[in-house]
């Protein structure tokens, strides 16, 4: 272990000194990258001073022990021992998962688009109900929710509904959310009192900076229409709405949320970049048979990953197994510890599959 953190150190010191160069400074990709590892390598180094710490004190208590001149200091040294031999093996683990390798793309913000699947008006009032579950979720971290586009439902709720969020290592909690969430209730449109099951997708792309994806703007169709929905003449009768299509791939982005045309179209750029960004990382882990294999954060799509059981108040996530019975809770964005177990099952995997790399 102080092998690696020696070698953590190093690098620590190597990256301190070129995050101040002029020509990293000057080039925004490369700075970005290091200022990412300055911070990971800050993390360990500091789990690595206590461990650097707590081995000299196990080796000055043995000293103090052997010489027991003192019964004083002698006792003050076994005390000091035992304390340090307990929090090891602790800190152990926790530098082991520091050092697991990070995602780079853990750290971006990220765009999310909820999609109504089978069940009709149903399905597009639970696509409701989870957006609001992000948004309180994402008020509880502190992040900002943006709308991107959407379209409503017939009875409430949405057909669809993107929006990005910023703050800290967004992409890297939200993407345990991609896949198929299922739910179990009587819908408010049933007469009957039958319990129905509908569905409903969570799509969740990394945020591309501009440095991330170059687009040629000769591959781009840029339409303009008038945008749907609440928001005032201003919003119904000008237009402000942007559509991008991108020739080469077929992608569609498209903003409708601000009243300014400029605004929307650079946020359908952002899209439309996470979009193609996210294609290229989908290709990079079909190469991946670690991550492809993980049954945690697989990136497939069409995975059923949770089911909203209304009657027996349940969520289950079927990644993991994890039954929890707080689904008014959960609902109202209290879904942290649900992630934190997915997390740690991803976690502990990549532990086993590098074995004594760490």
């Amino acid at each position: 272990m102080l092998d690696k953190l020696r070698i953590v150190k190093q690098r620590y010191d190597e990256v301190s000194d070129l995050i101040i160069q002029p020509e990293i400074i000057m080039d925004q990709k490369r700075y970005a990258q290091l200022m990412k590892e300055y911070k990971d390598l800050g993390d360990v180094n500091k789990k690595g001073e206590e461990y650097r710490e707590l081995t000299g004190n196990i080796e000055e208590a043995k000293e103090i022990i052997a010489d027991g001149s003192d019964p004083e200091m002698t006792e003050m040294a076994k005390m000091q021992m035992e304390e340090a031999n307990t929090r090891i093996p602790q800190l152990e683990d926790e530098i082991k998962f520091l050092l697991i390798p990070k995602d780079p793309e853990d750290s971006k913000n990220a765009v999310v688009e909820l999609r109504a699947g089978t069940g009709g008006d149903e399905a597009s009032i639970f696509a409701g109900d989870l957006f609001r579950m992000y948004s309180k979720y994402c008020e509880s971290k502190g992040w900002k929710v943006s709308t991107v586009d959407y379209s409503e439902g017939t009875n409430g709720g949405f057909k669809e509904i993107q929006f990005e969020v910023t703050g800290n290592n967004v992409y890297g909690i939200l993407k345990f959310e991609a896949g198929v969430h299922r739910v179990q209730r009587v819908p408010q449109t049933e007469t009957q009192g039958r319990v129905h099951t509908s569905a409903a997708t969570c799509m969740v792309f990394p945020e591309a900076e501009e440095f991330d994806v170059e687009i040629n703007p000769k591959d781009v169709r840029i339409d303009f229409f008038c945008s749907s929905g609440p928001g005032g003449q201003s919003v119904n009768t000008t237009y402000s709405a942007v559509r991008l299509t991108h020739i080469p791939t077929g992608l569609v982005a498209q903003c409708q949320d601000q009243k300014s045309q400029h605004k929307n179209k650079e946020k359908a750029f952002k899209v439309l970049r996470s979009r193609l960004y996210d294609m290229e990382l989908a290709k990079k882990n079909a190469e991946d048979a670690l991550k492809r294999g993980s049954m945690v954060s697989s990136g497939d799509r069409s995975a059923k990953i949770r089911t909203y059981n209304y009657a027996q108040g349940r969520v289950t996530d079927h990644r993991i197994g994890l039954s929890l019975y707080d689904l008014p809770n959960i609902m109202n964005g209290d879904i942290q510890k649900i992630i934190d177990e997915l997390m740690l099952a991803e976690n502990t995997e990549k532990l086993k599959s590098l074995g004594d790399g760490i």
